[in-house]
């Protein structure tokens, strides 16, 4: 007769409670420990693309995000200065014909929300921190900083980017700043404006490029606008900066940016951080999921989504191999190591064709654009359709 296990989950993100879901869905027994006071996801909006969205559904979330949530027509690249069009890919109708579920925008909080509504909350402790992670041949042990302890057979690290569970695996190894930093902001509107398309655009421009998207039902506009910078941005949701910084960043970009730039009320700056990938996320009866193991820039919106993925993956794979935990991290890492390592470092690659500076080298890219569109939309532009096709629930460990 197989155990049944006890888990430990160190994070209560997006990819905490996405796990703390998938384990209680099958059975496992799973406690979710997080640093702050309460749930309460801060940030903006996220871009919730098919893959993750198929997670969501056989999870029992999609409901609920389909409430919380704005239909994007397409997905738009446009030209800063002038406006123009390069691509246009279709996401509305087509997204769930080619890829099997729908492209939603909504609210980092309202999916982290709709998440922890399936976590039983007897199992979640707040207000404590991990600091250390130790184990044996039967056990791991998650040491925090008040000095207490919890003992389980699997010790799961979703504590983000600069994960302590990491640290504690594979020693100190701070992410690198990459040059870029990150506006964030939401404008509501009572009725949805005509210089704001119900679409995700992205403004490609010299040295920096802006994506624009609904959420809240339609009733608020995320901005995402990246400037590339010699200075150091302090890597943090939380940190406050002002509309006139945002404004001079972007000066000389389309009016109807400036037109949505000048409705902020409130704006937050955040340094944009990366990683490489790594080879494995895991020793003995520890791993790592989400940021903790592939941080990764925005330009391909996929952060929460991998998270969502290696939540299902992981929780299947335990399931499966309940009395052999090893193997079932070494196929958890098997399915998810070459697809995360793919996006991580084509999101990199986005952030060099979104960012060119001359006028030459742009024109030649945006040539290309309309070239692809030509032939086949789904295949040009921002080229994520095989991250879209991507089914972390057709998974099937090998028992």
């Amino acid at each position: 007769m197989s155990k049944k296990l006890k888990v430990g989950i160190i994070g209560g993100g997006i990819g905490g409670v996405a796990t703390a879901v998938a384990l209680a869905q099958r059975g496992i027994d799973a406690h979710l420990f997080e640093r702050a006071a309460e749930f309460g996801e801060v940030g903006a909006g996220i871009q919730m693309s098919p893959n993750a969205v198929k997670v969501i559904r056989e999870l029992g979330g999609w409901d609920d995000l389909a409430k919380a949530s704005f239909l994007p027509e397409c997905l738009l690249g446009k030209n800063w200065d002038t406006g123009d069009v390069n691509f246009v890919i279709p996401l509305k109708d087509d997204c769930p014909r080619l890829y099997g579920a729908e492209f939603f925008h909504v609210h980092r909080a309202d999916l982290h929300q709709l998440l922890a509504d399936r976590v039983d909350m007897s199992k979640v402790t707040f207000s404590t921190t991990c600091v250390d992670v130790t184990q044996d041949k039967d056990k791991a042990i998650a040491h925090f900083a008040d000095g207490t302890t919890f003992e389980a057979d699997l010790i799961i690290g979703a504590d983000g980017v600069r994960s302590n569970v990491r640290h504690a695996l594979f020693g100190a190894d701070d992410p690198k700043f990459t040059g870029n930093m990150c506006y964030r902001a939401v404008v509501p509107f009572d009725e949805q404006p005509d210089f704001v398309a119900p679409a995700t655009t992205f403004w490609m421009g010299p040295n920096g490029h802006v994506v624009t998207y609904y959420v809240k039902g339609g009733k608020g506009v995320n901005i995402v606008a990246v400037r590339e910078t010699e200075e150091w941005v302090e890597e943090s949701w939380h940190t406050r900066s002002t509309v006139e910084s945002m404004m001079k960043d972007f000066e000389g970009w389309h009016p109807n940016l400036m037109k949505l730039f000048e409705r902020v009320t409130e704006v937050y700056s955040w340094g944009l951080f990366d990683r490489d990938p790594m080879t494995t996320w895991s020793k003995g009866r520890v791993t790592l999921l989400g940021d903790a193991s592939h941080p990764m820039l925005p330009f391909l919106s996929q952060g929460a989504a991998m998270a969502i993925e290696d939540a299902y993956v992981l929780a299947k794979a335990l399931d499966a191999l309940p009395d052999d935990i090893e193997e079932a991290l070494r196929q958890y890492e098997q399915e998810r190591l070459p697809r995360t390592a793919r996006v991580q470092l084509e999101a990199r690659e986005r952030g060099r064709t979104y960012h060119l500076a001359s006028k030459e080298d742009q024109a030649k890219r945006d040539a290309e654009y309309r070239e692809q569109q030509q032939k086949d939309p789904h295949s040009g532009g921002i080229k994520a359709n095989w991250v879209y096709a991507y089914n972390a629930t057709d998974f099937q460990p090998v028992v």
